[in-house]
């Protein structure tokens, strides 16, 4: 029998239009399963992520909050510089605590 656009057998009875569902379904899991596996996420490319978020994400992040900080209480540079390297040391904290643990494991690297 033809089949239309979308694999399905046109002016069956509603069962057998239900089994080539079921059928149809039961292919795509497959190949999605497949390609699931094959598309694993490699651990040291995670790790070198994380490694790359902390070492920006710390200066950043400490630097807008001191500058935010610097002027709420007007004391430009003072605060930024400060909050700046405090950012850069929980990065650099972060990053050995990446290091220590097995497999590249570390806060916020999921189960």
């Amino acid at each position: 029998m033809a089949e239309d656009e979308n694999g399905e057998v046109p002016k069956l009875p509603p069962d057998a239009r239900l089994e080539s569902l079921d059928e149809r379904l039961d292919r795509v899991q497959r190949r999605e399963a497949e390609e699931a596996r094959t598309k694993q996420v490699d651990p040291n490319m995670r790790a070198a992520q994380q490694v790359i978020g902390y070492l920006i994400g710390g200066p950043l992040g400490g630097g807008l909050i001191g500058w935010g900080l610097d002027s709420l209480f007007n004391t430009k540079p003072f605060l930024t510089l400060v909050m700046l390297f405090l950012g850069f040391a929980v990065g650099v904290r972060n990053i050995l605590r990446i290091s220590r643990t097995p497999s590249g494991r570390g806060p916020g690297a999921g189960a």
